[in-house]
């Protein structure tokens, strides 16, 4: 593949190759879909580029683009990329305090917006942004809202009405866009991606066109499209993995179908556009995973009985496969010579019952995702082992990927057609890493300490934070990603938690919480865990202890199925008889039988009972918010450790 200097250049090729494919597909008020090809797509951009330059935009300006996933995002990204401006992005669910401080240090004077919600944001802040002269919304805005703009000698403009005026801009001034298109060059800054902030302040992430465009080659080989094959888009678009992911689809000439991380909406896209592959954070893949095993449960009887059997026969059998024919994770010698005589026979006498499995029971599952699907592809934040097994057994392809906003984001990903399994794959071309230990000695292959990364990926460097650049950055240019891995003997990059998540007991025990969270989640009785061990003053503690949120309408069917009487779910779920219950599950989940030392084991929990919010405990990526959550819970956290 021959790299083109920045993204304009690359959708400009696709789309004269491929004019008359559709390359976004959204839905519509009527509840139809909405069909953009790339000719109008990539000219619906440049439409908008003039209108840029009618306003006086210039190369390098900052504009800030604060709106969730939609067609509108990435006719609005290529436009001003495509004369030299950055974009600064942000998802709806921002808050006033985060776009005050993002805007403003960016020195933003034109915001790209979403709606009249969004656009009232702006106006509330307009104080602490005084370069501030226009809003541009994608939807129309209402009318209090534009007259407050005047009031306050903000300029607040429709999209569509841009676009219009951009194109008969652009008859009258001919090639001028086109010529400032040309002008691009792959180490031009494309955006400032302010991270979510879960450890503190937002810092701004400078990506160039060429850190993007570094991915593009080996990712065509790694995740696949043919031109006019779809692929469904559910994550916020802000985020540098799913934009990389929507630069890898319109790179291939591919479709992106815009839709939601709601189930019901989910679903029916599977079945109406038959996708060929889904990017998605874990916690989409968990929601999956566990609406199967709940509506088999609800199910019961033989059929409940014989999926248990099929998906235990199945995995029993992806192990074997996998060791035989090297698709886990490589240690040391795997002495196939000793085991394809141990296992070959097994392996023979377990297909049939998996073939069975896959005809009674996995392929019901397999069709409500479509007649094309291809593969999953999950990133954004650890995916959890028994998770992956079980798709890997049902026959449903899931990759997992890593990176890091700081890396474009993607550092490595395992290949569709040959996944190794608890992997990310090897580092993508174009991208270097290590493994060092606390010294910054390097450690390589096989053990366990912080990866480091080097490559065309990584970026320019957080915006206007040398301090902060110098402290992720060595001298000879290796970027600390803040995680910890191990590298296997082909290469490939297993993820063993981050440095900033260990948990350190007072007995000098570094622990990951992660692969512990990891294990009790997967209790149908618990929906979600944080394993703490520090009280609420910060100091290390003895043993562990944890926060759980148990899953409500499971622990309301065991009572039901126990015969337990209760007034209200708070008073069931706190009740002696639900707390013996989680006392149970997580005492044999995380247990020397599972693998887990006696110092990992978790000593005390307290039960919470509201669920987690996107912009309360979790990120718009869907991780953990580690700090905040503690804070929130202060005296859960508390209670734990006066025991």
């Amino acid at each position: 593949m021959k790299l083109e200097e920045t993204v304009p250049k690359i959708i400009r090729s696709v789309a004269q190759k491929n004019p008359e494919t559709v390359a976004q597909l959204s839905h519509s008020k009527t509840g139809s879909y909405v069909e953009i090809n790339y000719h109008d797509f990539f000219q619906y951009a440049l439409d908008f580029s003039g209108s840029l330059l009618e306003l006086g935009v210039k190369r390098g300006d900052k504009i800030g683009l604060i709106a969730d996933n939609r067609r509108e995002w990435e006719q609005a990204d290529v436009g001003l990329l495509s004369i030299g401006a950055v974009d600064v992005p942000r998802g709806c669910d921002a808050t006033e305090k985060d776009l005050s401080y993002i805007l403003s240090f960016a020195g933003c004077a034109i915001v790209i917006t979403e709606n009249t919600a969004q656009v009232r944001k702006i106006l509330n802040i307009k104080d602490s942004l005084p370069e501030l002269r226009t809003i541009i919304a994608f939807d129309p805005v209402d009318d209090p809202e534009k007259q407050h703009a005047a009031e306050l000698g903000v300029s607040c403009l429709q999209f569509e009405d841009m676009k219009k005026s951009g194109h008969e801009w652009r008859k009258r001034n001919i090639d001028v866009v086109e010529s400032e298109l040309e002008k691009g060059h792959w180490d031009d800054l494309a955006t400032i991606i302010f991270t979510s902030g879960t450890t503190g302040t937002p810092k701004g992430v400078m990506l160039s066109h060429g850190n993007f465009i570094t991915q593009l080659p080996d990712l065509h080989i790694r995740i696949f499209l043919n031109p006019g094959e779809r692929a469904l888009c559910v994550l916020p678009v802000w985020h540098a993995y799913q934009r990389a992911v929507e630069y890898v689809i319109l790179s291939q000439a591919a479709t992106i179908c815009y839709s939601k991380p709601i189930g019901s909406v989910l679903l029916a896209d599977f079945q109406k556009l038959n996708p060929y592959l889904l990017p998605a954070v874990p916690r989409v893949f968990e929601a999956v995973y566990d609406g199967i095993w709940r509506k088999m449960r609800k199910t019961g009887g033989i059929a409940y009985a014989m999926f248990r059997f099929f998906v235990a026969e199945s995995e029993l059998w992806c192990s074997i496969d996998r060791r035989l024919r090297r698709k886990e994770a490589r240690f040391g010698n795997d002495y196939l010579g000793f085991w394809w005589p141990v296992l070959v026979l097994p392996w023979l006498l377990l297909y049939p019952p998996r073939l069975l499995g896959s005809l009674l029971v996995f392929r019901k599952i397999r069709a409500m995702l479509g007649k094309n699907f291809r593969a999953g592809v999950v990133g954004g934040g650890a995916f959890p082992a028994n998770i992956d097994k079980f798709f890997w057994a049902v026959g449903v392809n899931v990759v997992e990927g890593y990176g890091l906003t700081e890396t474009a984001p993607i550092v490595g990903v395992r290949p569709i057609a040959c996944p190794v399994m608890r992997t990310v794959g090897t580092p993508l071309k174009g991208v270097e890493v290590r493994v060092v230990d606390d010294d910054g000695m390097i450690l390589g292959k096989c053990k366990k300490g912080s990866l480091q990364v080097k490559g065309g990926t990584v970026m320019k460097g957080y915006y206007k934070r040398d301090d902060l650049t110098a402290k992720v950055m060595t001298s000879d240019g290796w970027f600390d990603t803040g995680d910890l891995a191990i590298l296997t003997v082909d290469n490939e990059i297993q993820l063993r938690g981050r440095k900033k998540d260990t948990i350190v007991l007072m007995g000098g025990e570094n622990i990951e919480p992660l692969p512990i969270e990891g294990k009790l989640n997967s209790s149908p009785y618990i929906s979600a865990s944080i394993v703490i061990g520090t009280n609420e003053k910060g100091e290390d503690q003895r043993a562990l202890g944890a926060l759980v949120l148990p899953s409500q309408e499971d622990v309301e069917q065991y009572a039901k199925d126990n015969g337990i009487s209760y007034n209200d779910y708070d008073e069931l779920v706190h009740s002696e008889t639900i707390r013996k219950l989680l006392e149970r599950e997580i005492a044999d989940l995380v247990s020397a039988k599972n693998g887990f030392k006696a110092f990992e084991r978790i000593n005390t929990f307290e039960i919470i009972t509201k669920p987690f919010e996107i912009g309360v405990e979790i990120s718009a990526k869907q991780e953990m918010m580690r700090y905040r959550i503690c804070e929130i819970y202060r005296d859960k956290v508390a209670k734990l450790f006066s025991k």
